[in-house]
């Protein structure tokens, strides 16, 4: 009996082992086949990003021609009234005699086109500085946009980086930890200046600037 007992004991752990190594080659078979899906699905959801952004664009694109139509109108009724006006002053310096032979109503029509101009440029210049606005909530918005987009890639390369080296919510990750699994092993940059925080596995990267975060699904 204590002959067979190690005999016994020596076959159960190399059982043991056959299984694990079994289960080990099927889990990485598992990863292998998973990975082709992981990076499938990445790129689609890069993709549905990009078309929403583009979307966007262009709806502010129609918008901005519509304003800057509208801008163009105005400043042509601002010159015909300029030119107007000039014709009108120069029409005020001629004798008297001329001018006496004017409807007694030009000088209210004058005055009612000067106010009419003044309008017209006060709305110019409004018009003016909503499209700057406009120009410059888009360049803040397009800052936002592509660090949301960096802070995925991050993500991405953590998740990656967890799921090959088997590890669990809560591991610390670094720079050197993701950097492999990113293209080229560049790391992204917030392009309004913002720090990355890598955060352990199951908390999502993040920017310290206000704004600068992936919304929750």
């Amino acid at each position: 009996m204590k002959t067979i007992l190690p005999w016994f004991v020596a076959i159960v752990l190399l059982v043991s082992g056959l299984i694990l190594f079994s289960q080990n080659r099927r889990a990485e078979a598992e990863l292998a086949d998973l990975r082709p899906q992981s990076e499938q699905l990445k790129k689609f959801q890069a993709e549905k990003e990009e078309l929403k952004r583009v979307e966007g664009q262009l709806d502010e694109l129609a918008r901005l021609r519509k304003d800057n139509e509208e801008l163009h109108r105005l400043r042509n009724e601002v010159r015909q009234l300029r030119e107007l006006q000039k014709q009108q002053a120069a029409g005020a310096a001629q004798p008297n005699q001329t001018r006496a032979g004017r409807p007694a109503g030009v000088a209210g029509d004058t005055q009612q086109l000067q106010q009419q101009l003044q309008q017209l440029a006060a709305e110019n210049e409004r018009l003016r500085a909503q499209n700057s606005a406009f120009q410059q909530s888009r360049a803040v918005e397009s800052q936002v946009t592509a660090c949301i987009n960096n802070l995925r890639i991050l993500e991405g390369a953590k998740e990656q980086w967890a799921l090959e080296n088997r590890k669990t919510v809560g591991t610390v990750v670094n720079a050197v930890d993701v950097q492999p699994y990113l293209r080229g092993g560049i790391i992204p940059t917030c392009p309004a200046g913002g720090v990355y925080s890598f955060n352990s596995v199951g908390v999502p990267a993040a920017c310290n600037l206000p704004g600068h975060a992936v919304p929750q699904q």
